[in-house]
Parts: structure tokens; C-alpha cells; sequence
């Protein structure tokens, strides 16, 4: 910081543009400023201290003199511990879950000892316990600008003038408030889809920043979030399947209003009949993806993406049904034919297997209980078979074999002796 800038040195313009900044902040209600200083103690020779950073003012309400007279006494003596002063940056901050901890590194040089500035400064965000720092570049090298992306938002100060916008612009958007909606857009590019959870994450930490239940505010429109400026977020819209938006920026203490393509129908199971199902289930996929989407129950009413789906069934048989269309606002029913009932009776609990009888093939269903002597067994319309071997029989020949035919919303006795 003792290079020769303009018509001064790098230190005596950062001290009067920082004495200037902190003179303004401290008239602001429910800010409280700290200073911590590196390279300040040590001289650079005859070895390089890389631990060279102090804490010389911590935070507290009318700390401002105290600041002051820091800056004023500062002088550039050692090297550069980036890395190391960021680190210890995070243990300057008071216990505070409801505060916005923001960091503003001023440099005109590069990290001198082998530390990393950048995991430094990512695990910092990704605890929570800083945003993302600002860092202002005092008359650095082309070169070494880009070195600082990682760390935060960069300001190149290449004169005084520069020098004091970029810590205007810093104060503005670190304390003004910057507002968004998000307008949950249906197919016909109108914001009129709502009620379901949307999660902002730091696009470059993945630290989850805000939840929100998407809500329409009482003259029909996308309720105002207060959110932060200082990240770029990725949003994940909580619909069946999730959809999102990445690199989302926001104008320091502006209105940004976010459109997110999420269009939306309804689907709903039901079987034909009197429903014998007491527990049917069944599984919705999105068209040739194997994933699990959801698993709902019969008569539930399930809110989807607009598209394509496949849903199986959880009867017995299982039932594949594919390319159902959900469309906008619109409610598609998938039906199923209504089941009939297998009343199996047994003299002796055994071993059995109930089996789908198709074109003299038989496909294993259902194992019978060991110890059952009857089961109810409710099935959809087919040929069956059941294979039974009573447990006190101990020989292959006691093997008993029914075939039977189940009808919709008609009942069948099986004897398994």
C-alpha cells in the first residue's frame, strides 16, 4: 500500500476514503462497523510474518473515533495473508443469527503466502457466517484483477474518484432494500400459478438462502420477497416435477420481477364401480423415466408440470399406463376397471403363491401368508392360479393347485384342501 498512486500513495487514499465511508455509515441506525487490518505489524524482512493481521477495532454502537484513529496510525509494513485475515474475519462477527455480515477487503495486491482466498472465502458463505465479500482492487495490475472473481463482487479503483463510488455503491447495496416477485407462469405466459414452495440457493455456495410458499397477494398478484441483493441465486419451484431458474440477479434496492415457466393440470386415479380398494396407491412418472415423481393414493386430486406421464398402478396386478396428458387447468382422470374379490380358504396354514394365469403363462403376484388359514385378496379381472402346499404335508405330491376367474365387482371362494 505504499506505492505511489495519483498524487499520493495507495495507503493515504484508502484511509481517507474509508474514513469518509465509515463518517457516513455510523449516522445509520442498526449498523455497526469493525476494523481489522494485515500486513500492518510485521516487516516484510527479515522473514515474511503470514499471520500479520489484528483485529483493532471490533464491533460496537459509537466505536467511530476509535476507527478513526486506527485508519489514521495505519502504515503498510509486511506482506499480503489474504487468506488468512479472511479466515480470521469470521471470528470477528458478534453471535448474531438475524445480522448481515458483510466483508470489504481493500488490496492492491495479490495473497503472498500460499493461501487460498477463494475456499477461504466459499466455506465462510457456505457456513453462513459471511455474505459474499466486496472486494475493492487499489491501483492492481490488470493481471492480477481476475484473481479476486472468487473471493466476492470486485471493484477495480483505478483513481480516488473510482475509489470513493465503489464504496458508495458498496453501502447502497449492502443496506438498501431490494425486493422480488416471482410470477409462476402457465401456459399462456400469465402469473397465475401459486401455493407451492420455492427455495433460493446461492449459485455459487448452494446454501439455502430463503424459502417461500409461493402466495398471490389480496389484489391477485405475486407477493413482494424481501430478498438480498448480494448473492446470485439458483430458484427451485417445488412443482411435481421441480423446475428452476439459475443465475438470477437482482438490482440492489429495486423491484425485479422473476418469471419462471411453471404450467399446471391435475390428475386423478379412480376405479370403476364400488371401490373394494381400501389403500390403492400408485406411482407417477414423467414419460419413459423410471424416477418416482410422487406416489399418491386413489381419488387424491395431484397437481403436475404440464406434459406427459406414466402412472403403475399398485393393485394385483400392477397396471402400466402410458403417455397420459396433463394439461392446463385441466383435470385428467385415469380409470381403472373396478376389482372383484378372492376369498382363500385354508384347513392348514402353507406355503403359496398366487399367480396371473395370461395365455397359459403364469406370473408370480402375491405370496400367501404361513401361517394364514384365509386371506381376501382383492384382484382386477382375470384367470388365476394359486399353488398351495400345506406346511405339515411333506411331500411335493400334497401340492394343491386352483385356477380361478375374478370379475369386476363379483366374489369367489377359493379352497386351497
Amino acid at each position: 500500500m505504499s506505492k505511489r498512486w495519483e498524487n499520493s500513495t495507495n495507503m493515504d487514499i484508502s484511509k481517507r476514503v474509508l474514513t469518509e465511508a465509515i463518517d457516513s455509515i455510523s449516522r445509520l441506525e442498526k449498523v455497526e462497523v469493525a476494523l481489522r487490518m494485515y500486513g500492518h505489524q510485521s516487516s516484510v524482512q527479515p522473514n515474511r510474518n503470514c499471520k500479520d493481521t489484528k483485529l483493532e477495532v471490533p464491533f460496537y454502537r459509537g466505536n467511530v473515533a476509535a476507527l478513526r484513529e486506527k485508519i489514521k496510525q495505519a502504515q503498510p509494513r509486511g506482506t499480503t495473508p489474504i487468506a488468512y485475515t479472511l479466515e480470521q474475519c469470521g471470528n470477528d462477527f458478534p453471535n448474531d443469527p438475524n445480522a448481515r455480515n458483510i466483508i470489504i477487503l481493500i488490496t492492491d495486491g495479490i495473497e503472498e503466502c500460499d493461501g487460498d482466498p477463494c475456499a477461504v472465502s466459499a466455506a465462510l458463505q457456505s457456513r453462513n457466517i459471511i455474505l459474499r465479500p466486496f472486494v475493492i482492487g487499489v491501483g492492481l495490475d490488470e493481471n492480477f484483477k481476475k484473481t479476486f472473481d472468487c473471493i466476492g463482487k470486485f471493484f477495480d479503483a483505478k483513481n480516488e474518484k473510482s475509489f470513493q463510488n465503489a464504496m458508495g455503491v458498496i453501502i447502497s447495496q449492502a443496506l438498501n432494500s431490494t425486493t422480488a416477485q416471482v410470477n409462476l407462469l402457465d401456459s399462456y405466459i400469465k402469473p397465475t400459478e401459486t401455493a407451492v414452495n420455492m427455495t433460493f440457493y446461492d449459485s455459487k455456495t448452494s446454501v439455502i438462502k430463503y424459502n417461500y410458499i409461493h402466495t398471490m397477494n389480496n389484489r391477485g398478484y405475486p407477493d413482494t420477497l424481501p430478498i438480498d441483493p448480494l448473492s446470485t441465486y439458483k430458484i427451485i419451484v417445488h412443482t411435481v416435477p421441480p423446475v428452476q431458474k439459475d443465475s438470477v440477479e437482482l438490482t440492489p434496492g429495486k423491484h425485479t420481477v422473476i418469471g419462471i415457466d411453471a404450467p399446471q393440470g391435475y390428475l386423478t386415479l379412480k376405479a370403476n364401480g364400488t371401490n373394494e380398494y381400501k389403500d390403492l396407491k400408485y406411482i407417477i412418472r414423467k414419460k419413459g423415466d423410471m424416477n418416482t415423481l410422487l406416489v399418491s393414493e386413489a381419488d387424491a386430486l395431484e397437481k403436475l408440470i404440464v406434459g406427459k406421464y406414466d402412472v403403475e398402478v399398485l393393485s394385483l396386478p400392477r397396471i402400466n399406463l402410458n403417455d397420459i396428458v396433463v394439461s392446463q387447468s385441466k383435470t385428467t382422470t385415469v380409470q381403472i376397471p373396478q376389482p372383484g374379490i378372492a376369498n382363500v380358504v385354508m384347513q392348514n396354514p402353507g406355503y403359496g403363491q398366487l399367480f396371473l394365469n395370461e395365455k397359459n403363462k403364469l406370473k408370480q403376484l402375491y405370496n400367501i401368508g404361513e401361517n394364514s388359514v384365509k386371506e381376501t385378496l382383492v384382484l382386477q379381472p382375470g384367470n388365476y392360479t394359486i399353488v398351495f402346499r400345506p406346511k405339515n404335508s411333506k411331500e411335493s405330491i400334497y401340492t394343491i393347485t386352483r385356477e380361478f376367474r375374478i370379475e369386476s365387482g363379483a366374489a369367489v371362494q377359493v379352497k386351497l384342501y
